[in-house]
């Protein structure tokens, strides 16, 4: 144990000098903003909330979690996230989705971090039916990003019994990024659990949500730019993202109402998110409708998307080297980062 934490310490360490040398290095850069999402894994806090299933996340818990690891998983959380895309702006994301946290308390811990709390993030979020407990959520630089609508639509599935699969709500969030009118869908889909195939009806019914709230904002702003963002459980190509979402990774070929799917590209080059028996998946992925194509004077356009695979994200030694560094694998503390890569993109003005 003392050799993890000593571990954890040391990358804390690094990650703070690295950061404040990258802002060094690219001085005052604000030609780009940088929206990006990525999967927590399991921030929860170390509280046994009632009708919630969080037991194995407390101190008398298999995962014997405590305050010590908690503060540890928020540190190397909000490193990761004031890193992402600081190349293009040295503030870091003006817009981030995020999924596998617990609740709205972690996610003010998270913000009032010694690396965050300077960048002003402010936090949209609501209570999702999960079973375990996990939400989603949108952070935002007030001062970049305003919103004006939030609505977390409910995703209603049902078993092969008729019986309701308590999931992750869809959150959409409208507002104005600099002043110009933009939509963020911020996604996680019903997980693989049992098998793909045998869930594969359970992401068909969330691709369809997504797709009718896109739909919806469309119906109302034809040439609306919107971004959806989250960890699907399915790659670029599977049907529920291809087929039901619309979301195509060739840009120059794109019908009517289809949307452009930015990480699709990256998928397709062998580029991936997490990684199971030594095979890559793609399942964060940034999606974009047709208007963000198209670069007008002084309106935000789309320039590209990234996956930050960073050398203190993935294991360095053993039979796993080159795997995402985790915070557990089973109940084995590792005092690592996430299961997920983080996914972003960068948009830019003409």
């Amino acid at each position: 144990m003392n050799r993890i934490w000593l571990r954890g310490f040391c990358v804390v360490v690094f990650l703070v000098s690295g950061l404040a040398g990258t802002q060094v290095l690219y001085g005052q850069v604000r030609n780009a903003e940088v929206v990006a999402f990525y999967n927590l894994e399991n921030l929860f806090d170390t509280i046994d909330t009632p009708d919630v299933n969080d037991f194995e996340f407390t101190p008398e818990g298999p995962k014997k979690w405590n305050s010590e690891k908690y503060s540890a998983k928020l540190g190397q959380m909000a490193l990761v996230l004031a890193q992402l895309g600081i190349g293009y702006n040295e503030d870091g994301p003006s817009v981030i989705g995020l999924c596998e946290m617990e609740n709205r308390q972690v996610l003010v811990d998270l913000v009032n971090t010694d690396v965050l709390k300077n960048r002003g993030y402010q936090i949209i979020h609501y209570d999702s039916p999960d079973e375990r407990g996990i939400d989603v959520a949108l952070l935002y630089q007030a001062d970049k990003f305003q919103p004006e609508n939030t609505v977390s639509a409910p995703l209603v599935i049902r078993d092969e019994k008729g019986e309701q699969i308590l999931t992750r709500d869809q959150l959409v969030v409208s507002g104005r990024l600099n002043g110009e009118k933009m939509h963020f869908i911020v996604n996680h889909w019903p997980s693989r659990y049992g098998g793909e195939e045998s869930s594969r009806p359970f992401r068909k019914e969330a691709a369809l949500l997504t797709r009718a709230l896109v739909d919806s904002i469309m119906a109302t702003e034809r040439k609306a730019k919107i971004v959806v963002m989250g960890d699907l459980n399915d790659d670029p190509d599977n049907e529920s993202v291809l087929k039901y979402l619309k979301a195509l990774p060739d840009r120059s070929n794109l019908e009517k109402g289809a949307l452009f799917n930015a990480t699709g590209p990256l998928f397709e080059k062998g580029q991936g998110t997490l990684i199971y028996r030594g095979v890559w998946n793609l399942f964060d992925q940034m999606i974009i409708s047709q208007s963000l194509l198209k670069p007008k004077k002084g309106q935000y356009y789309f320039d590209s998307a990234q996956i930050f695979k960073e050398e203190f994200l993935l294991q360095q030694k053993g039979k796993y080297k080159g795997y995402t560094w985790r915070t557990y694998v089973g109940n084995s503390y590792h005092g690592g980062f996430s299961d997920h890569l983080p996914a972003y993109m960068v948009l830019k003005k003409k």
